[in-house]
Formats: C-alpha cells, structure tokens, sequence
C-alpha cells in the first residue's frame, strides 16, 4: 500500500511572508502583562539616562568647582536612580520571562492536540523521531526569543532613542560621528540573519534525523531488533554520520555569531576614542569652550548606553531572524490539515443507547489516492447487534484496515460506514471512541503500572470492576501472584511481560471499558492454547448483546460466527457461516482443510 510521507526534508526554505504575523498573534492573549512591562521598561530607561546628567554635573560644578556638597547630593542621586532602574529592570525581566514561557506552554498544548487529532495516516508515514523533535528540540529553540525579545526590543529601543536625544542635546557633532557607522551594520546584520536562520533550520532538521535514528535504535524493539540482527556496527555508523553532519552544522551556526560580535565589539570599542578625539581637536583647534570635561565624560556614559543596546538590537535580529526558521517548522506541523474531524453535524451517542448494529455499504478506501487498486473494493455487508462476525483471508487482504473504518482511524473514499444507521462521520469522535473498543494483535502499553493500563480506557472503574476484568481475561492469578500485584511496572511497552500475558492485559482492559462494538484483530495471536480457551470462554458471554467483529487466522477460534467474511485482494468472495461455507469448493474450505487436515 502506497503510504503518504510527511517528513520534511533538509532544504533551505524561503521566509513565510505569514510567519512575522503569526508569531506576534502568540503574545495576543498577554496584552496585559506586555502593557506592565511596557510602562516598568520607561521607568527603568528613564531612571538610567540620570545618572550621566548627574555625572556632568558632579564633574563640572562638584569636582572642578570644588563644591562638595553638590558632589554628594549628586552622587546619592545618582546611586537611587541606579537601584530603581535595577529594581523595575528585574521587574520587567520576570515579567517577559513569565510571558514567553506561557507562549511556549501554549504552542507545546496547541502542537501536542493537533497532533493527536492527525489522522493514522499521518502517523503511519511520519517518524516518530521527527514528531518528537518538532515537539520539544523546535519549540524549545525558541525559548530565549519569546522569553526575552518582546521585553529587550521595548528596552533597547526605548533606551536608543532616549539616549540619541540625550546625546544630540550634549553635542549634536558627536552624536554625529557616533551614529554614522550604524546604517551600514543594520544592513549587515540583516544578511548575516538571513544566512543564520538557514543554518539553523539545518540544525534543526540535522536533529531530527539524529532523534529518529536515536528512537528508533535504543527504544526496547529497535535494541532487540539490532542484536538479533547484527546490526550494531552498522547503527553505530549511521548514528555517527549524522552525528558528525549535526556537529559541522552547529560549530558552523556558532561561529558566525562569534565573527559577527567580535566585529560589533571591535568597532564599538573604537568608536570612543574617535569621539575623544574630534572633542580635543574642537576644543584645541576651534576653541569650543560648549565642551567642558563634564559633557565629554557624560558624552562617553551616554555613548556605552548606545552601543550596548544597539548590539543587542543587532542580536536580537539575527536570533529572531534564525528563530523564523523554528516557527516555520512549528507553523507547519500546525498548518496541517487533520483528515479526520468531527463535522459541524456531528452528534454524541450515549454507549448505553447504542443497539451496535454495522453497515457497510459500497465501501471504497485507498490509502493513497494515486494507487491503482483501491485497498478495499465495493465492500457491503450488515452485523446485526449481538452478532459475531468473522473476517478471514490471506495477510494484506483488507481484513485489519476494514475495522479501522468503523472508529474511523481512516475515512472511506466513497460509500459509508454506519451505526444504528447513522454515518460514523456524523458521529462526534470521543463519542465512537467509548461506542468501540478494539484489541490489536501487536499489544501497547504504556510504561506504567498494570492498574494504569488497565484503567486507560475506562478510568473511573472500580478495583473490584478491575479485578473482575482481569479474571475474565484469565490474567489475575498471574497479577495476583506478582510482588506488587496490580502496581507492578510493566516497563517499556511491557516488555517485562510475556506476548500472552500481555494480550490478556489488552483483552481485560476491553472487557472493563464495555463496549458496544468490540474489534478482536488477533486478539488470542499471542496465547497458548490452553490460555486461548479461557479467554475464549471469557469472550462468548462479553459478546452477548453487542457486535463483534473478530480476525483470525486460526479458524478455530471463529467456529462459531455469525457471519464469516472471506476477503481476497480487498473484496468480499465469501460470505456465510461456517457449515454453509464448508458446502462450496470455494477459499474458506481450502483454509479450513489446510488448517484441520492433520486433525489440529
């Protein structure tokens, strides 16, 4: 079956026009705290620009005009104005700090939910490692942009302007010499974002690869899967390939911001000796008596809280630059399309009301849409509440992707698929979720304890109501027996259980949430047959009063269906029970004769 990939290859992207917009709609909902920080950002600013106007004054009219007590009074000015700009400056640090966290809380709920809205699909052509490194390596990246950009341009900015009009007061000849390189390194730092923001998006998809090829190598099945395999030398190959590609990438992102600031630095620190020696050349030369030693000295203070908020400027630009290309892929994931939703229609069914009568009528399903042969093909059939209803067919003949229709794992591409005569697809999702229950032939738990596991499809059942499942699935004498019964670990994808033990597990935990249609997909695959037969046992009076649909290999265990499906290619060839199929010469008398002609 053609499945559709949604990994996003390692190219170099241009900038989502879109992508400014949107990142600023993220700070919409903290309009208020941003006004708070706005007003502490002033008040630290304005604070700040004292103090050089009190040093001109200490020098000028304290020092040089030997008054002591306008030195003291000045200095003590200058040491409250000082404190209070620190004070509102952690202030508003904390304020900014608390807002870019609840923007990351927020991006990480509003990723995580639309992921699991995603259709099977998606999941089923996407490494998990890629999901995982958008999830967490992606939006973390953007920490320190949304934590602190909002709050640090405000400053910045606040204090250039401030600290220009300050300076073009003290002497405008000056301000002039020091702001006149400044165009030329706006328009060298926008290239050096744009060319830094390819390079991260790099990173970023180089660390992707690396999580995926870490996921799945040194999770429990892909560690087992390179021992039996002999695979060791070669995962390890792989893993430092991409390990090394990861490592050229990010000294390559370090280094251009190294370069980058280590010129910003260098010119910054020439630029005052520039200053001292236009003022010496206009006090010797012209005789400029305006330029005393107490503006020269407040000139300089005033340059350092130029520069200093200028290159911040500079890097807060080149990192919100770079971190563009971290929402792009964050914006990507969020931008697509979930195939499966509930429609505007879409109606709640109580599981106590529901009769579990299924309809198929004319269903067509592709996974892919450019696929020649449709994967099920004209299917139609009727389960009648309380009915079993057996498929049966060769591996890949549409048996497994026939049951993900009902719950709607997958949408069918024409014909429908219905409950109590109503189309599944106006049925509200959570709803069908607790109208069905489903047992896989490959069991999933999580890495957590038995009671957890058990409780995750029903998690207000009671412990005698868990006990009581567990019996059913002839599984609480082997929990019973364990150190700590019910709680004990089951560790990663409980794998400290056997197959059998945990397919039990997964038929006990469908016997408490009780539903109204249960799906058996091989469900006793894992089992010996004595442990089949008690959960055989346990499954005929679960079935009373609700439709099951069970898929089998073994056609012992479908004996006694109530309407056995024999499946080829994706089409219905047979249809029957079993002592009426038995009377054509047709595929299910084969399989049943393979099967039983040495008295199994």
């Amino acid at each position: 079956m053609g499945i559709a990939r949604f990994s996003t290859p390692a190219v170099k992207k241009p900038l989502n026009k879109q992508t400014p917009k949107r990142v600023l709609q993220t700070f919409r909902p903290y309009r208020t705290e941003l006004c708070v920080v706005f007003v502490a950002v002033l008040i630290s600013v304005t604070l700040g620009l004292f103090s050089p106007w009190f040093l001109k004054t200490i020098i000028n009219d304290g020092i040089i005009g030997r008054h002591y007590e306008i030195i003291a009074k000045y200095t003590l000015y200058t040491l409250l104005a000082t404190i209070g700009g620190t004070v509102f400056g952690l202030g508003y640090s904390y304020l900014s700090i608390h807002v870019g966290q609840q923007i990351m809380r927020d991006l990480r709920n509003q990723l995580y939910a639309h992921l699991q809205a995603m259709s099977l699909r998606f999941f089923t052509g996407t490494r998990t490692g890629e999901i995982q490194s958008r999830l967490a390596n992606d939006v973390g990246g953007i920490q320190s942009v949304v934590s602190d950009t909002a709050a640090n341009i405000l400053n910045n900015v606040t204090t250039v302007l401030s600290t220009l009009v300050a300076m073009i007061i003290m002497d405008w000849r000056l301000t002039l010499l020091s702001v006149g390189i400044l165009p030329a390194f706006a328009f060298f730092a926008m290239k050096v974002g744009s060319f830094a923001r390819g390079v991260r998006s790099k990173s970023q998809s180089q660390l992707a690869d690396l999580n995926s090829t870490m996921q799945e190598t040194l999770s429990v099945s892909g560690i087992l899967l390179t021992k039996i395999s002999g695979r060791r030398v070669l995962s390890q190959q792989k893993f430092e390939r991409e390990n090394q590609a990861l490592t050229t990438t990010q000294i390559q992102q370090a280094m251009i911001m190294r370069y980058f600031f280590n010129l910003i630095g260098l010119t910054f620190s020439i630029t005052p000796v520039l200053v001292y020696w236009l003022a010496g050349y206009l006090i010797i030369k012209d005789g400029d008596m305006h330029l005393s030693l107490g503006v020269i000295v407040a000139f300089t203070a005033l340059q350092s809280r130029l520069f200093f908020p200028l290159t911040n400027l500079l890097n807060i630009q080149v990192d919100v630059m770079s971190s563009f290309a971290l929402f792009d892929r964050i914006f990507e994931y969020l931008d697509m399309p979930q195939e499966i939703v509930d429609s505007a229609t879409a109606v709640v069914m109580d599981p106590g009301e529901v009769n579990g009568s299924v309809q198929f009528d004319n269903v067509v399903f592709r996974y892919d849409a450019e696929q020649t042969e449709p994967t099920l093909d004209m299917i139609s059939f009727e389960a009648k509440p309380g009915q079993l209803i057996a498929l049966v067919g060769s591996s890949g003949a549409g048996k497994t992707t026939l049951t993900y229709l009902i719950p709607r794992l997958y949408d069918v591409d024409s014909g429908s698929v219905k409950i109590d005569g109503r189309d599944v697809r106006e049925i509200q999702l959570e709803s069908l979720g607790k109208i069905i229950g489903v047992v896989t032939q490959e069991t999933y738990l999580v890495h957590d304890t038995i009671k957890a596991n058990l409780l995750y499809g029903r998690p207000e059942a009671t412990d005698d109501e868990v006990v009581a499942a567990a019996k059913a699935a002839a599984i609480h004498d082997h929990i019973a027996s364990l150190p700590e019964a019910y709680e004990t670990i089951v560790g990663e994808r409980g794998y400290k259980l056997s197959g059998g033990e945990k397919q039990r597990i997964a038929i006990a935990r469908a016997i408490l949430k009780d539903p109204r249609i249960l799906i058996l997909d091989e469900a006793t695959s894992s089992l010996d047959t004595t442990s089949e037969r008690l959960i055989q046992s346990a499954l005929e009076p679960l079935m009373k009063g609700r439709t099951t649909f069970a898929i089998a290999h073994r056609l012992s265990t479908i004996l006694s269906a109530d309407l056995i499906l024999v499946m080829q290619h994706g089409k219905i060839v047979e249809r029957g029970t079993h002592d009426q199929l038995l009377t054509t010469d047709g595929v299910y008398r084969e399989l049943y004769e393979a099967q039983f002609k040495n008295g199994e």
